[in-house]
Formats: structure tokens, C-alpha cells, sequence
């Protein structure tokens, strides 16, 4: 469903992503893990069409999105879920939900969708006129990834969805994901740097360090790999 071929993203003179292939099938979750400053982060943003590559070629449906402004990339069906969740804090859950939809056009269809959100996340239709800023870390990471859904994703990108979130909201995040995936189909690409959780829930992991994919397999079998604790601690 996505392939990315040697992709390379630089900041000036320093490559934050040097020349990285991987693939994601179509229903799958993957997981991009690694520690600060690896390059997960600017991979999605470079898949989502916010940082321009310096060199590489990135497919969605076999279609070459490498240049594709972001608008058009979420028209396409791949939405992303910052890291940070980046909701608009003084907008209600409401508008920040519209927003999502803002590419849509029939409005039973977004309706239909909204209240899809609210069953997964029914805290949302609680505090449908609260403004974003006053929602806990927990429930903004619901919001945002319901203001992903309205754009009726087809794959979904979640960077850091367990950031500054109390442990006892993690596991529900997570819980939804899950089930994002399995009942609705959606592919996911996963960013996280909580490794145990990341590999818990996808089916094939690909770690970064400094910029390069350095170990890559099936999530269950990395779990007790000691590469993956080597990309982690420098060892």
C-alpha cells in the first residue's frame, strides 16, 4: 500500500534520513522505533508532504506522492496524527472534529462518521463544546485521532500517540488502534518510541538509528532481540 525507496531528508548539512527503503501492506500496522533524534518524526512528516525530500521516491497505491502538496496526500486517504496531537486548544472538540472533515463534502456521510468517533471515543461527545486546550493529554490524543477519521483515512500515521499521556489512557489509545485496524481495515503506520507497546500491537518493525533502518523483521521476533536494545542504548 506504501513503499518508500531510499528516502533521504536533510536540514541543511545534517541528514536527519539517509537513503531508508520499507513497505507497509495494505491492513497492517508497522511500527517505526528508535530513540530521539533517529528520524521517525521526519520520516512521516516527509510521507505526509510536510518536509520535502532530498532524494527518493515515495508510492501510495502505487501512485508516486513524493512531491504531492498535504492537502492533496489526505485527499488520497493517508491521514496523520502528529506527535504533540497539535489540536487547535482554542476550538471545541466540535470544530476541531469538523475540521477533520474539511475535504468532505456529504454531510450524512460526516455525520455518520462523527458519531463512528464517538463510539470509539465516547469522552469526546462529553465534552463536544469544551475547547481542546482544556482536555486532558489523554483525551486530546482521542481528538486528534477522531479528527483524523472524519477525513475517512484509509491509512492512518500516529507519531508518538503515548506522549505525555497517564498510563492509564495509554493502554485505552492503544486498545483503540487495535481496533481501528482490525474493524475498520485501516492501515497503520505507527511511531513510538515505546518499544515494548509498539511491537505489542504491530506485526512487523523496522528500527531506526541516526537516520538508517538498522534492524527490521517481525515484531514478535524483535522483542527480545539485543539489537534492538543496542539501537536504543548505543550498545
Amino acid at each position: 500500500m506504501l513503499t518508500v525507496t531510499d528516502l533521504s531528508v536533510a536540514y541543511g548539512p545534517i541528514k536527519a534520513v539517509n537513503g531508508i527503503s520499507f513497505e507497509i501492506p495494505r491492513g497492517a500496522i508497522v511500527t517505526l522505533i528508535g530513540g530521539n533524534g533517529a528520524g521517525k518524526t521526519t520520516t512521516l512528516q516527509t510521507i505526509s508532504g510536510l518536509v520535502r525530500p532530498a532524494a527518493g521516491v515515495i508510492r501510495f497505491n502505487q501512485e508516486d506522492i513524493t512531491r504531492l502538496a498535504p492537502h492533496e496526500i489526505v485527499a488520497r486517504g493517508l491521514c496523520h496524527v502528529p506527535e504533540g496531537r497539535l489540536v487547535f486548544a482554542n476550538l471545541s472538540v466540535a470544530e476541531n472534529l469538523a475540521l477533520g472533515a474539511y475535504l468532505q463534502r456529504d454531510s450524512a456521510s460526516i455525520d455518520r462518521t462523527r458519531e463512528h468517533v464517538f463510539a470509539l471515543f465516547p469522552r469526546l461527545k462529553e465534552r463536544l463544546k469544551q475547547t481542546a486546550g482544556t482536555l486532558s493529554g489523554g483525551e486530546q490524543q482521542m481528538l486528534a485521532i477522531g479528527r483524523a477519521l472524519m477525513g475517512w483515512p484509509t491509512f492512518l500515521m500516529l507519531d508518538e500517540p503515548s506522549l505525555g499521556i497517564a498510563p492509564r489512557l495509554v493502554t485505552t489509545i492503544f486498545e483503540k488502534i487495535v481496533e481501528i485496524n482490525r474493524e475498520e481495515g485501516l492501515t497503520i503506520l505507527l511511531v513510538e518510541q515505546n518499544a515494548h507497546l509498539a511491537l505489542e500491537i504491530s506485526s512487523h518493525a523496522y528500527v531506526l538509528e541516526t537516520g538508517q533502518i538498522a534492524v527490521a523483521g517481525a515484531s514478535r521476533d524483535l522483542r527480545d532481540d539485543p539489537r534492538l536494545k543496542a539501537a536504543y542504548l548505543g550498545g
